[in-house]
């Protein structure tokens, strides 16, 4: 019997699992994350919300009224697996294709102002942190990185 990529194999062929962020699906995962998030409270959906659009690319707001935890999640499990993250990295993550008509299509980024809010969030919960200088890169901020107890909670989904 082969052995799962990233498993161990306890008895009774029950597999344990190491890491359930690489684990499960991105998507189950995500979902886990929402609703675990839900119960904090720093995790709340600004007022505004509900009249933005995420991009130049896209054409209406946001229908979804669990939006802000999903994209919240999504961020919290990319900079989990990526280290150090930006709001500009994560603009291109979630940006999109705009239709241009005639023209073809172009890629855009998406709008930063959610993520930077998300971002806010996750620090004032205590999950995040601004990284430190990096080598090579100058005095600017690099971006954010996981804190202990962000770890701790996003491997505690399950």
């Amino acid at each position: 019997m082969t052995q799962p990529l990233g498993s161990n194999l306890v008895r009774d062929g029950q597999f344990k699992m190491e890491n359930p962020v690489y684990e499960l699906d991105a998507h189950e995962y995500n979902k886990k994350l929402a609703e675990a998030l839900k119960k904090i409270p720093e995790f709340k959906a600004p007022e505004w919300v509900l009249f933005v659009k995420t991009g130049p690319s896209k054409s209406r707001p946001i229908d979804d009224p669990d939006f802000w935890h999903k994209r919240s999640a999504s961020i919290l499990r990319q900079i989990y697996r990526k280290g150090v993250v930006g709001v500009n990295r994560l603009r291109t993550k979630y940006g999109s294709k705009k239709n241009r008509g005639v023209k073809p299509e172009e890629f855009r980024k998406a709008g930063g102002k959610i993520i930077r809010t998300i971002l806010q969030q996750t620090d004032k919960a205590g999950f995040t942190e601004i990284a430190q200088t990096v080598r090579g890169v100058r005095s600017r901020k690099p971006g954010r990185q996981l804190t202990e107890s962000g770890k701790k909670f996003l491997e505690g989904i399950k």
